[in-house]
């Protein structure tokens, strides 16, 4: 199976810690070539002096790690939906290309296999593991570039038209373990709200904030949602950003609206 365009480039962070073990399983001999060619990068940084060549590195460590938390997601009400699978083949599809569907489909199948060998020995297991890929994203994406994965894994969460508790639940996990907050995994459930109250969620504020908070609280999202902040991870997912950031605009807007606000 070709998997070599997620692991093609310097590797970025991806080949340390857990994110790496995972790996190893996930996408098999190709990775244990790349790794070569990532000792290479880190003796031998110019002969890799192409700042595509260290940008697609790093797209492909944030891919992977969406792969990795969206295998926790997936599988946090004890199933494999149908619907859930089939978002995921598109939204590759949509944003890295035919090929990638199928790789990518591979890859979740593979962690799904890791996380039942794992859970056959101790149940917890696979959640420890996804607890320190977590931590590990967190040390090496920005908060932006962990916004734009929780925006995905909320997606996915919500493509059967039914977030279930026990998604909310794994959602608020994993946005702790990548050092975002709760809040933020509330904030982006409602993005597509179009319910005043649900505009305040996206906001982070109390329908009780005073204009001005309500202001700082825009700003403070727009900064850190904006789409040229994740710009180097490529076109694919500025777009999904820009969705985004359409949505934060309009639950400001429509705030502002009904506060008579300009």
């Amino acid at each position: 199976m070709g998997l070599g365009k997620w692991i093609g480039g310097a590797l970025g962070f991806m080949a340390m810690g857990p994110l790496g073990a995972l790996a190893g399983f996930a996408i098999g001999s190709l990775f244990d070539t790349a790794k070569k060619e990532e000792e290479k990068f880190k003796t031998e940084p110019e002969a890799f002096e192409d700042e595509d060549y260290v940008n697609q590195g790093r797209r492909n460590s944030f891919r992977f790690s969406l792969m990795v938390l969206a295998s926790y997601i997936i599988k946090a009400d004890g199933r494999v939906m149908h619907s859930e699978m089939d978002f995921v083949r598109q939204f590759l599809r949509f944003n890295f290309g035919e090929a990638a569907v199928t790789e990518g489909e591979q890859i979740l199948l593979n962690l799904f296999e890791q996380r039942k060998r794992m859970e056959q020995t101790d149940m917890d297991s696979y959640k420890r593991a996804i607890r320190d890929c977590g931590n590990q994203i967190a040390a090496n994406l920005t908060i932006e570039e962990r916004l734009q994965l929780l925006s995905f894994l909320v997606k996915i969460a919500q493509s059967d038209g039914n977030v279930c508790g026990a998604e909310i639940t794994a959602l608020k996990e994993v946005a702790v373990w990548i050092g975002l907050s709760v809040k933020e995994v509330e904030s982006m459930l409602n993005l597509r709200g179009n319910t005043l109250d649900q505009a305040y969620k996206v906001l982070e504020v109390s329908p009780d904030a005073s204009d001005d908070e309500v202001r700082a609280a825009y700003r403070r999202l727009a900064l850190k949602h904006h789409p040229d902040r994740v710009a180097t991870l490529g076109e694919d997912v500025r777009r999904a950003a820009e969705e985004k950031f359409q949505q934060i605009n309009n639950a400001k807007e429509r705030i502002y609206k009904a506060r008579g606000m300009k």
